[in-house]
């Protein structure tokens, strides 16, 4: 089974980011099969179509560049207002443009959605699901990941909770069959 390159979006930019930290536990429980890497998407400028001109923002071509190169996407968010975070969705903005260029077509695709609240983060995940359904990214349907009451689950770096650890290993795993099953 060849290595696989993962991109790992993570849609909080807070310093002491709890979705960071699942992020981080994710990458340490992947099994050697997938290569998975954070691809930071804080300094990625707000999408304005008018930018789209012969020679684009450099960081636009460079997020780009950095999603194309990946066999799958991790996307790792919070929930913010039962929805995802402008930048997220700003990063998918920028790779789904120019149009008919987007790098995330084919790639599949895992999310997991964090919450200190007791649903996990539902709504983020369901609205990212509805953005990568049109981005046409196969997305692991089970086992669905709402990761709830994360505050109490971690510590300064990664997830501490055995049960919550138990299942991002299972989670992680089927994405590494996923991903088998569905990169090019």
């Amino acid at each position: 089974m060849a290595t696989r390159k993962i991109a790992v979006l993570v849609g909080s930019l807070r310093k002491d980011s709890y979705t960071r930290k699942v992020a981080k536990t994710l990458m340490l429980l992947a099994p050697p099969a997938l290569e998975l890497d954070i691809v930071e998407i804080g300094r990625l400028p707000l999408y304005n179509q008018d930018d789209e001109t012969e020679h684009p923002p450099a960081s636009f071509t460079e997020f780009r560049g950095r999603i194309k190169d990946v066999d799958g996407v991790l996307f790792c968010t919070p929930e913010y207002n039962r929805s995802i975070p402008a930048v997220l969705k700003n990063a998918i903005d920028v790779g789904s443009r120019p149009y008919g260029q987007a790098v995330w077509n084919g790639k599949p695709a895992g999310i997991v959605s964090v919450s200190p609240g007791a649903i996990g983060g539902f709504g983020a995940n369901h609205h990212l699901r509805q953005c990568l359904v049109f981005l046409d990214m196969p997305i692991l349907q089970q086992p669905e990941a709402y990761i709830n009451g994360i505050a109490n689950k971690v510590d300064a770096e990664h997830v501490t909770d055995e049960a919550t650890r138990k299942f991002l290993q299972t989670y992680i795993d089927a994405f590494a069959a996923w991903v088998e099953r569905n990169a090019d």
